[in-house]
């Protein structure tokens, strides 16, 4: 193999190496921040303070990098740019840590894997997404599709046997009851969490959108990083008013959450969404999302001690499978880009057979 065709295949791999290293840090955002809101921090302050460390880490290389290509900005930008900080900064994220302080993390990792479905069926309606019912790639892709929402609801509905791990045998029976979830709480939870998952869908979408006519990502993650922090305060301050001791700020759990889901969770996850999304489009980035559900599971059973049934291990084999599916149905498939380069030359080629036609019959004449 040539260097030529290994560089050729490690450009093509490059938006799944992306993308799973962006499910990495996710996975520790949902450990890290369950165990803050176990002791007791606000999730409205948590979501103001995670975007203010994005704001602060993202603008300066925005504003160096982006020079050259950032756009004018407009009017139609910015009040794109406001929804989208509403979108997932506030609305998805409050809700996503809403529905974690009723459940557990492995329970809002499992219930965060109907985001693929959600953003397919909007990118379909919306023609962001090519689909032919006749194609077996298509069909793939809903079988898919499809599959990760059972995984998800088998995880939710299908508790099971307790599996036994040693090193969660440890935890004393109280323990197990703060860990065991009651059905209550559990459709709260997943309430919450499938409405955070749809603010979160509409952001993909939008976010797609925007990049068409603001394609500078850096730039973008820093506006909507300054948005979420602003809308963000004033959530908090009507949520929290009277209450000054949750802004307080220690060398603690929730300073360590905080920067953590800024930087890796904030900052990093919408440059990168971003940047795969013009190649890959929005479906392929969250359909990947089923994979931080099984390394949260793994991890919240070492750190959190979390319990682990066999339900949700069925439920995330379903889910690995349905990955699996959407993955192999849009492998083939061409890049926005692509297309649209495949569109001109078609077009460009049209016009050089018209002008050969009108040509021949003018030398006719």
């Amino acid at each position: 193999m040539s260097s030529h065709e290994l560089v050729e295949r490690f450009k093509a791999a490059k938006p799944f190496f992306a993308v799973v290293f962006l499910q990495f840090g996710l996975a520790g955002m949902d450990i890290l921040c369950k165990a803050a809101l176990n002791e007791g921090v606000s999730n409205y302050v948590l979501v103001v303070y995670r975007h203010a460390v994005a704001t602060l880490v993202v603008a300066p290389f925005a504003v160096v990098l982006d020079k050259k290509v950032r756009p004018k900005m407009t009017l139609a930008i910015f009040t794109k740019i406001m929804v989208l900080g509403l979108l997932e900064p506030v609305l998805d994220q409050n809700l996503y840590y809403l529905g974690m302080k009723y459940t557990t993390a492995t329970f809002a990792a499992a219930m965060s894997n109907i985001l693929p479905a959600l953003t397919f069926l909007m990118a379909w309606i919306l023609r962001l997404e090519k689909v032919k019912l006749t194609c077996i790639r298509s069909q793939c892709k809903l079988l898919g599709t499809a599959a990760t929402v059972a995984g998800a609801m088998i995880m939710t509905l299908v508790k099971g046997p307790l599996l036994k791990l040693f090193w969660t045998r440890a935890t004393t029976s109280n323990q197990q009851q703060t860990n065991g979830v009651d059905i209550h709480s559990s459709i709260k939870g997943a309430l919450m969490i499938t409405a955070g998952c749809f603010c979160w869908a509409c952001f993909m979408i939008l976010q797609s959108m925007t990049l068409r006519t603001y394609p500078a990502e850096l730039s973008l993650s820093a506006w909507i990083c300054l948005m979420g922090t602003l809308e963000g305060t004033a959530v908090a301050l009507v949520m929290e008013r009277g209450n000054a001791a949750v802004w307080a700020i220690h060398w603690d759990g929730k300073l360590l959450a905080a920067v953590y889901s800024g930087i890796f969770c904030s900052g990093l996850a919408y440059y990168i969404q971003g940047v795969v999304m013009k190649h890959r489009g929005p479906v392929f980035v969250t359909a990947f999302s089923p994979l931080s559900m099984v390394i949260v599971a793994v991890m919240s059973s070492f750190i959190l001690r979390e319990q682990l049934f066999l339900g949700r291990l069925l439920g995330a084999f379903v889910i690995i499978i349905g990955l699996y599916l959407v993955v192999w149905g849009k492998s083939k498939e061409k890049s926005p880009e692509e297309e649209l380069a495949t569109t001109k030359q078609v077009g460009e080629e049209k016009d050089r057979s018209n002008l050969q036609v009108i040509t021949i019959a003018s030398s006719c004449k």
